[in-house]
């Protein structure tokens, strides 16, 4: 069973596996290396168990007949959490469970594909949490995350960035993109800044004054 890196002050991101499309191996392993906590949702965990990953938290409501129990002897340590909240999705819950350990950032996998309903209700959850953790989705062609209100980071040319609001984002500015914004408005369902890409080589710069806005660097 493969072992994940151990950080004695759980400064680096914890790892969710969610239960949508798994990513990569190699994806996977990357942030397994770094990760001083590891919990699985749910039934992922029959899909997780053959591939050799020692788990820390077994976390999730439990229906549809899944007995969390069988994994316990050959995971051992391991912490089984079981949260029958029908309002909050078993992601959300992992986040509360984060933010009550004091875990201050999370990398979520296999929270994208298979059901559309779980990927959009992932992707935006996670602005929930904006001001206790910083968290940030990852599979095999994109990485997402929640845009602090003023944004800065170093790009190549051409690479693929989309501009996705949750709800209304009002305020949207930009330096160094292909379709520069100039205090412009997003709102889910009728406008997203969807495609958008970096001009030239170097720092793309992103603010905007009210709303959440997710970053999506896409690798096609």
């Amino acid at each position: 069973m493969s072992s994940h890196h151990i950080v004695r002050d759980d400064q680096e991101p914890a790892l969710i596996i969610a239960n949508g499309e798994a990513c990569s191996m190699e994806l996977l392993n990357q942030l397994l290396e770094w990760s001083p906590l590891v919990i699985v949702l749910d039934s992922a965990m029959d899909r997780v168990a053959p591939l050799g990953i020692k788990v820390d938290v077994l976390l999730g409501d439990f229906d549809r007949g899944f007995d969390p129990v069988i994994h316990d002897n050959y995971q051992y340590p391991i912490e089984i959490v079981y949260t029958p909240d029908q309002d909050k999705t078993d992601l959300e819950k992992a986040f509360d469970y984060l933010v009550d350990r004091g875990i201050p950032a999370a990398n979520v996998v296999w929270a994208t594909g298979r059901r559309a309903d779980h990927s959009i209700a992932n992707m935006t959850n996670i602005v929930r949490h904006k001001n206790e953790l910083k968290i940030v989705v990852l599979d095999d062609n994109s990485k997402i995350y929640r845009l602090p209100e003023r944004f800065q980071k170093w790009y190549t040319a051409g690479t693929v960035i989309s501009l996705i609001p949750v709800g209304t984002v009002t305020g949207i500015s930009s330096e160094n993109l292909e379709y520069e914004l100039d205090d412009d408005t997003l709102q889910i369902g009728y406008r997203v800044g969807n495609s958008n890409s970096a001009k030239k080589d170097g720092t793309v710069t992103i603010s905007y004054k009210t709303g959440d806005l997710l970053m999506m660097e896409c690798f096609d």
